[in-house]
């Protein structure tokens, strides 16, 4: 870690200055300052990836496991995703929202243990583990995108019923194209959600004694999953207002956070997020 201790320090120097970027184009409209921010996370993106691909080469293995990895790989995939929707959709509101809580991922990350356990290290053989690992975390980041679509959504309708005509109303999208994002990142989670808790139960049949199903991490799981699958269920069916399906959507993402905890906190066997 020694070694790319300049690069993490170079990015997250870079990273900052994005965010600030962003934030003053935040304030008051500003298209310099907002390609300036959009160059610098570029940048940020290009020199994370060097960073994880330097991690993996010098571990031997896909660094997903310490909290200090689950921090920068989540902040990576922030960074990775806004710039991909601000590139066909140019959502600017959207990438400042996300990147100041992928900066703070990576700000936090500093702080976190980077060493992971010899019962961690030898969980690591299995690629079932892997697999299940990368799509929650993939799952995770959909969420946490959908999430920050619905509070926008929830913030454009206050405004608008308000009748809160601060130029900034007009930079966001229309309460539809915010719903619809919000919807289709779900749409996406889901299916990866459950898919890493199916390949995680088959791996934990084999490699955890007892009865795991009771497990607080895995009733968290569970839970989690059947409030996503009502979010889908009653959008799909036109059961609830928009409105209503943002605020479900928010207090499901909450869910997310403390299944975090659970897993971090109080799970027998769960030694990664």
């Amino acid at each position: 870690m020694l070694g790319l201790s300049w690069l993490y320090d170079a990015i997250l120097t870079i990273y900052a200055l994005s965010v600030l970027a962003y934030f003053s184009d935040f304030l008051q409209r500003n298209r310099k300052a907002n390609r300036f921010a959009f160059g610098l996370l570029s940048a940020v993106w290009t020199l994370m990836t060097f960073f994880f691909l330097g991690r993996a080469w010098e571990k031997q293995y896909l660094p997903l496991v310490t909290l200090f990895d689950t921090l920068f790989f989540f902040s990576w995939m922030l960074v990775s995703l806004s710039l991909v929707l601000n590139w066909f959709y140019r959502v600017d509101l959207f990438v400042f929202f996300a990147n100041v809580v992928g900066f703070a991922f990576l700000a936090f990350s500093l702080f976190a243990p980077q060493e992971t356990t010899p019962e961690g290290l030898e969980h690591l053989r299995s690629n079932l583990l892997w697999l299940h690992i990368s799509m929650a975390f993939f799952s995770y980041v959909a969420f946490f995108l959908s999430a920050i679509f619905s509070a926008m959504y929830l913030w454009h309708d206050r405004m608008l019923k308000r009748k809160d005509w601060h130029p900034r109303l007009w930079r966001f999208p229309s309460l539809e194209v915010l719903d619809r994002f919000a919807f289709r990142l779900v749409a996406v989670g889901v299916p990866l959600f459950l898919l890493g808790l199916i390949l995680g139960a088959i791996w934990a049949y084999w490699k955890i004694p007892g009865n795991f199903w009771l497990d607080p991490k895995v009733l968290a799981s569970l839970a989690v999953l059947a409030m996503y699958v009502a979010y889908l269920v009653r959008r799909l069916r036109h059961q609830w207002p928009a409105k209503r399906l943002a605020e479900w959507n928010l207090i499901a993402f909450v869910a997310v956070l403390v299944n975090l905890l659970v897993s971090a906190a109080f799970s027998s066997f769960h030694l990664w997020l």
